[in-house]
């Protein structure tokens, strides 16, 4: 078995963290240039707002707009990191790999959580210090914890579905036959995806249009755009979770049937030792 925590698997999702960040923090360049605004007062809103948070003032336009060039950067970088993070990706000894893409990506977006919650607790400590060492508190620090412990919280989802690890009640599940358990785990899937379907379809303008659009602020003094890119967010993974149900539905129809109990079985043990470094 592949050893992992090789130095790739820190960089390519530590890079993957950063290009995201980065367009993600210049999104209105992208809406400003993309998405045509029908109302004046509101694009210059919008151009109010990114002319505060823009990061690059003094670089140019690459297509004679607001999209710069390390924008295109980090725009072309995000997929080609996803790609290879996901091919190149190293299941721990206790995780479940699964045979298609989607599962890769949802093992990489793993990942890439782990290095969120690294940042989150490198920015706690730097305010930490910042507050009560040197007495000169951040106005960013608290809502930029917040802002990546949101995202943090939503990716895990996807993680934990392809993984298998949400709750799951087997006290009925276990006694029946096979065959009985696929009619569960299909009506379990299907309410799964009607519920993302639903949830998607019914605030779609909401989120998108009045949120995304608007490029909606926090209001603190930091100001992030929290609204602006957690509601899209929810609905991206769980369209995300509801796709890894179907996935799962497929690569777990032909399985023999398990019986769930307190004790571990003797695959879990192993399971366990090989965690540890016991052979």
């Amino acid at each position: 078995m592949k050893s992992t925590g090789g130095v790739m698997e820190w960089l390519v999702p530590c890079l993957f963290v950063g290009t995201m960040s980065w367009i993600i923090w210049h999104m209105p360049a992208f809406l400003l240039d993309w998405i045509p605004y029908d109302s004046v007062s509101l694009r210059d809103q919008v151009e109010a707002i990114y002319a505060i948070s823009d990061i690059t003032p003094n670089l140019s336009g690459v297509f004679g707009g607001y999209i710069d060039i390390i924008d295109v950067i980090a725009l072309l970088a995000s997929p080609v990191l996803a790609i290879v993070g996901a091919r190149g990706v190293v299941a721990a000894n206790m995780e479940f790999v699964g045979a298609g893409m989607i599962d890769r990506i949802a093992l990489f977006f793993g990942r890439v959580t782990m290095m969120m919650i690294a940042i989150m607790t490198l920015v706690m400590l730097y305010e930490v210090f910042m507050r009560y060492i040197l007495e000169r508190p951040t106005e960013w620090a608290n809502e930029m914890t917040l802002w990546f412990a949101s995202f943090v919280f939503l990716i895990s989802g996807f993680y934990a579905m392809q993984q298998r690890t949400h709750i799951r009640i087997f006290l009925l599940y276990d006694v029946v036959p096979r065959w009985l358990q696929r009619v569960f785990d299909t009506i379990s899937v299907t309410l799964i995806v009607m519920f993302a379907f639903f949830l998607v379809f019914g605030s779609y303008k909401q989120v998108f249009v009045n949120k995304l659009y608007r490029w909606e602020l926090y209001g603190s003094a930091f100001n992030p755009p929290i609204p602006a890119t957690l509601q899209p967010m929810i609905l991206v993974v769980i369209t995300l979770v509801a796709l890894q149900a179907v996935l799962n539905l497929i690569s777990d129809w032909n399985k023999e049937p398990e019986v769930h109990t307190d004790e571990p079985d003797a695959e879990e043990i192993e399971m366990l030792k090989r965690a540890v470094g016991q052979d």
